[in-house]
């Protein structure tokens, strides 16, 4: 079963979707800031795809204290991600055991 993760209103989301219903590909998605995410699930993630999951070009990003972005330990990543979804990179792509973060068309199709 393939997941994807993000926010319904992101325009990079949409083109993820976008792509995988042209392909006719059968996924699940979540928009996490309806539901929001378990700290094991981006435990895992961030396991996978290390910093990359953190968008530092976020508006989220900017707003954030200095002390906030020095985090540098996982522990205070994922609890910085937990705390505000809108710094998870978008999208999240999940296929079995495999953390895919962000959208392009050439990504997707090698993925695939």
């Amino acid at each position: 079963m393939i997941k994807l993760y993000g926010i319904k209103n992101c325009d990079t989301v949409r083109k993820a979707r976008k792509w995988l219903e042209q392909k006719g590909i059968e996924h699940t998605f979540t928009d996490y800031r309806d539901e929001p995410l378990s700290k094991s699930e981006l435990n895992g993630w961030y396991d996978a795809v290390g910093d990359k999951l953190l968008n530092k070009r976020s508006t989220t990003w900017k707003q954030l204290s200095d002390a906030e972005r020095s985090a540098d330990s996982k522990d205070a990543i994922v609890g910085l991600l937990a705390q505000h979804p809108t710094l998870i990179k978008r999208p999240v792509l999940v296929k079995a055991d495999t953390v895919h973060v962000g959208f392009s068309d050439k990504d997707y199709q090698q993925f695939f």
